[in-house]
């Protein structure tokens, strides 16, 4: 009879993974889709493969603009790269992203701060805020740089103010 429970319950504990034990409001974000969702640039696959996916389709430079996506290089254990929308221009050397999948895993974060780090002030090396120091980490990160969206970032509005971002959808 003991087995006979043992097996049920394993069985139970099987059939609730297969639906999902978590929240119906809980979200687990990677960068890209995260990305690709606010920015509006539909581009697929991982974020160290946007820079060349976006050649002839979108514009790309070094210089950023809000409602566009920052492409960063695979670096170190950073293996696929990451992407994050620019949210807001502090200065030449300094910007605010949203993002997600960066500090928190699997989290958003909004407006976080972003250092241009390059000797050249070409945005191709960057330090990114990092919540457990609650400044930007000790890390330089490389950067391919900026895909420019075809219109204006609009749907970031509806992000501003800590909103969901499947508000972004609707």
């Amino acid at each position: 009879m003991k087995n006979g429970r043992s097996a049920m319950f394993g069985a139970l504990l099987m059939l609730a993974s297969f639906f999902g034990a978590t929240p119906a409001s809980a979200q687990f974000w990677q960068c890209a889709p995260f990305a690709r969702m606010v920015s509006g640039i539909e581009i697929y696959g991982n974020a160290g493969t946007w820079w060349g996916q976006a050649a002839g389709r979108y514009d790309r430079g070094q210089t950023p603009q809000v409602g566009s996506v920052m492409v960063m290089k695979p670096h170190a254990k950073m293996r696929v790269g990451h992407v994050a929308m620019v949210s807001g221009i502090v200065s030449d050397r300094e910007i605010k992203v949203t993002h997600a999948n960066w500090s928190r895993r699997g989290g958003v974060e909004r407006d976080v701060r972003v250092v241009d780090v390059s000797d050249a002030g070409d945005w191709s090396r960057v330090k990114v805020w990092y919540a457990s120091m609650g400044d930007v980490g000790q890390t330089t990160y490389p950067t391919f740089g900026f895909v420019y969206a075809k219109s204006p970032a609009s749907q970031f509005a509806s992000l501003k103010g800590g909103a969901n971002p499947r508000a972004a959808l609707r």
